[in-house]
């Protein structure tokens, strides 16, 4: 059974780059601190939890992907989030979050039981995304981001908001089947 993520349209392509439409999505969201791994291992750990059952309705739910990780702000603002699950960072806090499956709105989610885990209705929006594979470290995603932005300065595209890295599969994958993303939110 394929694990669901976001619904999106591509635009525009140009291998590694994509311009993508995304529809509507709840994110389930935690706070977390430490660098890129210790964020990205504990967050996912905060959120697997509520959605195995750690609910209001001791309700299980479909995993999806991506786990998304976003550096915070230096002022410490939550930055807009994009993916399934994701993390973000400024300072070693980070947010790591997860797309709730499509069937649920916001009234319809279990209550998570744990106060640090948060649920948010982000809107429609565009993404450039740039794809890669193998094992991600902190410069690996830094490398990336760059290309990204070069990539998006000859589209003339201006960023809206952080970038945002994610992550699509299990830590145990195999190095060349992992697919990774950098994502920025792009304005209209």
């Amino acid at each position: 059974m394929a694990t669901e993520e976001p619904k999106y349209s591509v635009l525009e392509k140009e291998v590694p780059f994509e311009l993508r439409s995304y529809e509507p999505m709840i994110l389930a969201e935690v706070q977390v601190e430490g660098d890129l791994d210790e964020a990205s291992s504990q967050g996912f750990r905060l959120i697997a939890a509520y959605i195995f059952g750690q609910n209001q309705a001791s309700q299980k739910m479909a995993m999806t992907a991506p786990v998304t990780i976003d550096e915070q702000s230096v002022k410490n603002e939550k930055i807009a989030m994009t993916v399934p699950v994701g993390i973000e960072s400024s300072a070693g806090k980070w947010t790591v979050s997860f797309v709730m499956p499509a069937q649920y709105t916001m009234e319809t989610l279990p209550k998570p039981l744990n106060p640090a885990v948060k649920l948010r209705q982000i809107p429609a929006t565009k993404r450039a995304v740039i794809v890669f594979s193998g094992f991600y470290n902190s410069q690996k995603v830094a490398e990336k981001t760059l290309e990204l932005e070069a990539w998006m300065k000859t589209r003339n595209l201006q960023a809206n908001g952080t970038p945002h890295f994610a992550r699509y599969n299990p830590p145990w994958s195999l190095p060349f089947m992992r697919r990774n993303e950098v994502m920025i939110n792009v304005r209209d």
